[in-house]
């Protein structure tokens, strides 16, 4: 399930409602993104007082669903859940929360590790950082990119 949306969300409940019925799952696996007052990239502690994050409705989705897809293609999961917000954030709001359930608990790492790296390259979602000297937008790390090459061409 994909859901690109301006509101927070409450990780524990998505994922109660997720298991529910579901007696299958054997282990479900879960990542919540955070908004941080700095920026790690620059390597300094300049700090970061909003991010803002835009994207395009319908293609971003579509992105989202092609990147759930591998995923299930992968694995042999029970079930994924992708949210990710948009609009201007503070630092400590959520931004993203990626969850998979599997019966067994490799399948619901593994999966969850890899819809995160994907996320972070290949989802057209545009951040903006606002910090006391102005607005930068926030480029894809080096770091990001070989966490996503490790899993191979898709």
């Amino acid at each position: 399930m994909i859901r690109v949306q301006a509101e927070d969300f409450d990780p524990g409940l998505e994922m109660e409602k997720m298991a529910e019925g579901n007696h299958a799952i054997g282990g479900m696996c879960s990542f919540v993104g955070l908004v941080r007052d700095m920026d790690p990239s620059t390597g300094e502690d300049k700090a970061v007082k909003s991010m803002t994050l835009e994207h395009y409705p319908g293609m971003t989705e579509k992105q989202l669903e092609k990147i759930e897809t591998l995923a299930n293609e992968r694995w042999d999961l029970d079930g994924t859940l992708i949210i990710h917000r948009y609009g201007k954030l503070n630092p400590g709001e959520r931004i993203v929360l990626v969850v998979t359930a599997s019966r067994h608990r490799q399948a619901a790492f593994d999966s969850c590790n890899f819809l995160m790296d994907w996320l972070k390259t290949k989802a057209p979602f545009w951040k903006l950082e606002e910090t006391p000297d102005g607005g930068q937008w926030v480029d894809a790390r080096e770091s990001d990119n070989t966490a996503t090459d490790k899993w191979g061409e898709s």
